[in-house]
């Protein structure tokens, strides 16, 4: 009987624990979100938890650039230019019509997802390169764009974009951000484990298997692409908000190198590893804030030696040590 009850108890944590891993959150990875959801709450200094909210950021996007960039193995070089789209839709409509922040950032993900089909729909039918390039055109044509349209955007002089809160305290936009970045993550999780996320690996391993397996490439590129696209555009909407002035830069090439390579740096395919690499390096290049000319060298050194040394990155690293620990424990049985 003890034993049946004992069963029995152990059946629905089981399942829970499998239904949590199918969207992407193991035991680590909660522990991990519940550190990162105490931890402000003990931290007074704002520019600690500033830090916090930037590292969210960015991580959060390279978790979104990695979707794309691993699973069907283009590189959208044009990424910041959907951020900065989604922030520009947002801050425009809240400044112009006195649409409601919140509104906006729905507005934001709306036109970056929009313009995700479009483009999609124009470059994906390319392959390898030719896709990541037209991809760059459609961002260097969204922020040339901006930067000319002076009536509407202000072009370099900027616009001042009302703040999401009516508070300059940084912890209450980190728990604004992290649902954001949890729900993003556990979307994009589920995808990836479902059949649409099996034809995702198999387009980015081998199109031409792929397709002789029945897959359209270019209708799960798009729908990859679009969904991509429009998390980009959400982020873009909180970032107006937060950050309280846009300027075209926001759409800059340097702007998608640096979460390319939080993305490579984390792991590629690992969705969260992005996520880790970003609280890691993040603070660390703020520390270094006066070798900020040359971050972006920084970066491509890190790209670098992550990809010689450590080409899975951190995940892989992780998954290398649970490895070594399972082997280990079997060794002593």
């Amino acid at each position: 009987m003890k034993k049946a009850r004992r069963m029995a108890a152990i059946g629905p944590k089981t399942d829970l624990l499998a239904k949590l891993r199918s969207v992407g959150l193991s035991p680590l990875a909660l522990i991990f979100l519940v550190v990162l959801g105490i931890a402000p709450l003990f931290i007074e200094d704002e520019y600690i938890l500033r830090l916090m909210v930037m590292s969210l950021l960015l991580g959060t996007q390279a978790m979104v650039f990695d979707f794309t960039a691993s699973f069907i193995n283009v590189i959208n070089f044009g990424f910041a230019a959907f951020v900065g789209l989604g922030a520009y839709t947002s801050a425009l409509l809240v400044v112009e019509l006195g649409v409601s922040p919140w509104l906006g950032l729905i507005a934001g993900t709306l036109a970056a997802g929009i313009l995700g089909v479009l483009t999609g729909i124009l470059t994906l039918r390319l392959r390898g390169i030719y896709a990541s390039v037209m991809a760059w055109f459609v961002g260097l044509t969204l922020m040339a764009l901006t930067s000319a349209w002076t009536d509407l955007t202000r072009g370099t002089r900027g616009i001042n974009v009302p703040l999401l809160l009516d508070t300059a305290a940084m912890r209450p936009y980190f728990y604004i951000l992290l649902p954001i970045a949890v729900g993003i993550y556990i979307i994009m999780s589920a995808i990836t484990k479902s059949y649409i996320g099996l034809a995702f690996k198999a387009i980015g391993q081998n199109i031409e298997a792929a397709r002789s397996s029945g897959i359209d490439p270019t209708k799960y590129k798009v729908i990859n692409w679009t969904v991509s696209c429009a998390f980009a555009g959400s982020i873009g909407g909180f970032y107006a908000h937060f950050i309280g002035i846009l300027i075209p830069s926001v759409m800059a090439t340097s702007r998608t190198v640096e979460v390319l390579a939080l993305s490579y740096i984390g792991g590629p395919g690992s969705l969260w590893g992005g996520l880790v690499a970003a609280f890691l390096v993040i603070p660390i290049f703020d520390y270094l804030k006066s070798l900020m000319e040359i971050r972006l060298i920084i970066y491509a050194l890190l790209l670098s030696l992550t990809m010689i040394f450590y080409p899975e990155g951190l995940a892989g690293t992780y998954r290398w040590a649970v490895e070594k620990i399972k082997s280990s424990r079997s060794g002593e049985k």
